[in-house]
């Protein structure tokens, strides 16, 4: 029996797909302690949790799972922040983090990275704001030029490299640091950068690596682009770069916290009156992102169920 607790019966082919591997239930707005009633109940022998991120409110965690007949968990992601996978020692956690023949086929958070730094160097959506108040004046909105600008990179990855071609489509200067493919230049990409967009994993070596020291050595006015994890920035550290003056801007599609009381959040609250623009964390929630990615944990998760038949 699987236990679905994300949205998946808009997304073509998803849900009868799932269903193909047996009896499904269906709770996309399940809560943490609901979640936890429902797979110890007697009788329910729920064996695997079909999630994603985007919609997940909460950590599937030791405390949640320690007394469940849950073995596996499926996640159409790339990104595992919101499993405990320190306590998944003992679980079948099926991803899409290595299966490159499919998220290569996902350019859609590499395109909402580029649409972001658009956005917030042309201000566009405080400019907007402005006119829905009956304004019209250009002068508080003057915005910036992508061939006369640098761009660092950090993270050469899949989503890295997709974002590189964009901005070098703009003529832009492109400034890359990913030491495990060869590129080590963060001190550069740091003093050199009018931009910088994050586009790496959450690890020890990147969790709040964007912190007060980072921000100090960056140019006056520069920008973040945050389409990672909330978990690689400081983001009290940044509201005060922002506050100052050092950096110009920052838009994100996560936030730290992302799975806990994401409306107490200091970096939402402050988007009102600082240059800060924040999305739902929809960077790969399109509709051919949705059907690529879902379909294909599914049929990754069909092989391993057949061969344990």
């Amino acid at each position: 029996m699987i236990i679905c607790i994300t949205p998946v019966k808009h997304i073509k082919g998803v849900y009868e797909n799932l269903c193909s591997l047996g009896e499904v239930i269906y709770e996309p707005y399940i809560t943490y302690d609901e979640l936890k009633e429902k797979i110890t109940e007697p009788g329910n022998i729920i064996t695997t949790i079909f999630t994603n991120p985007n919609k997940q409110t909460f950590k599937l965690d030791r405390e949640l799972l320690i007394y469940s007949t849950v073995s596996h968990i499926i996640t159409a992601s790339t990104g595992l922040n919101h499993i405990d996978m320190d306590y998944m020692k003992n679980f079948y956690v099926h991803s899409l983090t290595t299966e490159y023949d499919i998220i290569e086929k996902i350019s859609s958070t590499a395109e909402h990275a580029f649409a972001l730094m658009m956005s917030l160097i042309r201000n566009i959506p405080k400019g907007f704001d402005d006119v829905k108040d009956g304004n019209w004046d250009y002068e508080k909105f003057i915005g910036r030029q992508l061939n006369q600008l640098t761009i660092g990179i950090i993270g050469y990855g899949r989503l890295g490299t997709m974002m590189e071609r964009y901005c070098k489509v703009f003529g832009m200067n492109i400034i890359i640091h990913d030491p495990y493919k060869g590129y080590d230049n963060l001190h550069r990409l740091i003093h050199e950068s009018n931009i910088i967009s994050l586009h790496v994993h959450v690890t020890d070596e990147t969790r709040k690596m964007i912190d007060k020291n980072f921000l100090f050595h960056m140019q006056k006015e520069s920008y973040i682009i945050n389409t990672s994890r909330g978990e690689i920035v400081n983001e009290n550290d940044i509201i005060q770069s922002l506050e100052s003056g050092k950096l110009k801007g920052y838009a994100t599609d996560v936030v730290d916290d992302e799975f806990g009381n994401i409306e107490n959040s200091e970096l939402i609250k402050r988007s009102s009156d600082l240059n800060i623009i924040v999305t739902p964390h929809i960077a790969g929630m399109t509709r051919e992102a949705q059907e690529i990615a879902y379909n294909g944990v599914i049929d990754k998760y069909k092989k391993v169920v057949r061969k344990e038949l």
